[in-house]
């Protein structure tokens, strides 16, 4: 069994300026996988759950000592890492028949990690992922030799969803997504006996009511109450709330098979040859990634799929596992790396999470990896007429979030196998100023944001005279989409635009905005009209554009070529010129690896011709 490294060199390897050791470090789409991909099954058993077995046996050996990524893993603040631990070690468990000689020590060593993280804080999902083993455990007869009587009477106190749910049923200072994880909380409590069946009962009906209320009639859950955003969990959360009724034992309701649809329509048009998954928003990289397993294993299991859907639905899963393996794991460290060989992701994800995130995202694809076994696809090769059906997709679809006072919605392009995703949203919660949220193209390995970031991403940034800096972000009105042929056309009106600085966006009349997209095979244009109110005067407008091209060359006109890379070219006008360079702060990072390059547009004093600012920016991109 491969033996992690020690610790100062493991350390080194996952800082941001380490020299890559993993072979697609520097490549943001590492492998594609064609028809000779390995089953999920093979995967799972063969390649991550020996890499899972062996940082759990580092933990035996080195417990509260343990260290990983130069993180003292119990010292980390991960507040979901019993929780964790416990999914985890429970897995080496319940793999095992119970004619195995392996079994007692295994069960032995659930009960000593059991009473090690007993005192060490616990909340939410961790309270979720524990009381999950223990039930996993319970059903196989197992639970009363896996954990002590007096750790099992302090676990059963512990493991209360009241502890972040106030008697009216209230979350206390959680996002909406936190019903979904009390109401499984409080079944799996009933199921060991724990409880009865009263709590469980209202907090599903508080959890689907308030679904629906902020869903809307276009079925996705807006991740704040009413603001507007719509990112990876939007989609993810019905998939997850099926999951829950699953594993409790429930049969989900029409309506809720309903709602899973919708986010089924939303991930098709996703698929590609490299596993790669959801495009904008937060938590994405490989949670983006795993957020299409829940989602498509829910919709397979629950009938949602056509036949067809659902072995390609098997094969694009296959595709994601493999590259965890293959992309996410770094080879030389035994760990998933979101944070290092030029990778960034969000502060939620920070480096001190490491030793949890390789045992939440194992558990995402054991999970559902589970399901395809349990539908019959146990070793089965991946449908090798999947790369020929992608094919058959279609060329441009629109989905709908929100309509009213303002638009949400996302629109989805394939050009060739790319996938270009549109979002039109708000990134209200703290997230509306960072540029994974913007109204900007995003394509797996071509276009990104960077994760927590503020520079101006494709989107002009206006400093008035005064100070304040105001951006086109988040007030859409009268959002448009038309096809003809293979060009997609996309336009908005903001009569307001986001003032920068605050949690969530605030509208500022100061300025207005007509924004329109012409999205052609291998060219991205993007135009904006930008009128001033009377009296007020701009100081400077600036645009960003990072790439993972290089060797780019300025020429006359505003013009960025580049020698490298799959964009080609760069054009903005309306500005005073543009520079480019390497990109080599932190902030240039994404979640795949660290941009090549950098070009900043500025205009300084602009002045209006007949009352309109113009701005465009037009960039071509290899097919």
């Amino acid at each position: 069994m491969r033996k992690l490294v020690c610790v100062p060199v493991l350390a080194a390897l996952l800082t941001a300026n380490a020299a890559p050791a993993d072979p697609w470090a520097g490549k943001p789409h590492g492998p594609v996988y064609r028809a000779d991909v390995a089953p999920m099954d093979r995967t799972v058993r063969t390649r991550l759950m020996p890499q899972v077995e062996t940082l759990l046996e580092q933990l035996l050996r080195e417990k509260r000592g343990m260290r990983l990524g130069g993180v003292a893993v119990f010292e980390s603040g991960d507040k979901f890492l019993p929780g964790k631990i416990a999914a985890a070690m429970a897995y080496r468990v319940t793999t095992l028949d119970r004619s195995d000689p392996r079994l007692a020590q295994r069960l032995e060593d659930f009960a000593d990690i059991a009473d090690l993280t007993l005192d060490d804080p616990n909340d939410t999902w961790g309270v979720y992922y524990y009381i999950s083993a223990l039930h996993d455990l319970n059903e196989r007869g197992l639970l009363d030799r896996a954990v002590r009587p007096a750790t099992l009477a302090r676990l059963k106190q512990k493991l209360d969803w009241r502890r972040f749910v106030r008697p009216d049923l209230t979350l206390i200072n959680l996002p909406n997504n936190y019903y979904g994880v009390a109401f499984s909380v409080a079944r799996l409590r009933h199921l060991l006996g724990w409880e009865d069946a009263a709590g469980a009962d209202q907090l599903l009906a508080r959890t689907l009511d308030h679904y629906r209320k902020y869903s809307g009639e276009y079925g996705f859950a807006d991740e704040t109450e009413g603001k507007g955003r719509f990112d990876r969990y939007s989609v993810l959360l019905i998939g997850e709330i099926a999951h829950r009724l699953i594993e409790t034992g429930m049969t989900p309701s029409t309506e809720v098979k309903g709602w899973l649809r919708k986010s089924v329509d939303l991930l098709l048009p996703r698929f590609n040859l490299t596993g790669e998954g959801f495009e904008y928003g937060r938590s994405i990289g490989t949670y983006g990634e795993t957020a299409f397993l829940e989602v498509l294993t829910a919709a397979a299991l629950l009938k949602v799929l056509t036949p067809q859907e659902e072995r390609m639905a098997y094969a694009f899963s296959s595709r994601i596992s493999a590259r965890y393996v293959d992309f996410w794991v770094n080879p030389a460290t035994g760990s998933v790396d979101m944070w290092g060989q030029g990778r960034r992701t969000d502060d939620y994800r920070g480096i001190h999470r490491i030793f949890g995130e390789n045992l939440s995202l194992a558990r995402q694809h054991i999970y559902t990896n589970a399901i395809w076994n349990r539908l019959g696809y146990a070793g089965r090769a991946p449908d090798p007429s999947y790369a020929k059906w992608l094919e058959t997709l279609p060329r441009s679809t629109l989905t709908w979030f929100a309509r009213g006072a303002y638009d949400r919605a996302v629109v989805t392009v394939r050009d060739r196998g790319r996938v270009i995703g549109l979002p039109i949203v708000n990134g209200a919660g703290g997230q509306h100023m960072h540029n994974p949220y913007f109204p900007v193209p995003f394509s797996p390995g071509m276009l990104s944001g960077s994760a927590d970031a503020t520079w101006p991403h494709l989107v002009p940034r206006i400093t008035l005279a005064d100070g304040a800096v105001l951006m086109p972000l988040a007030f859409f009105k009268d959002v448009r989409v038309t096809r003809q042929g293979a060009v997609t056309q996309v336009s908005w009106r903001q009569d307001a635009l986001d003032r920068m600085g605050e949690n969530d966006a605030r509208p500022d009349r100061r300025a207005s905005v007509e924004t329109s997209y012409t999205l052609a095979s291998g060219r991205i244009t993007r135009s904006d009209r930008l009128r001033l109110a009377p009296g007020v005067r701009a100081a400077k407008i600036d645009l960003e554009f990072a790439s993972f091209s290089g060797e780019p060359s300025v020429r006359a006109g505003g013009v960025v070529g580049f020698g490298t890379g799959e964009v080609s070219r760069f054009a903005a006008t309306g500005y005073d010129g543009c520079t480019a360079g390497k990109a080599e702060k932190p902030e240039y990072r994404t979640p795949t690896g660290r941009f090549a390059s950098v070009v900043r547009c500025t205009r300084s004093a602009p002045t209006a011709r007949d009352g309109v600012i113009a701005l465009t920016w037009e960039l071509s991109y290899n097919r």
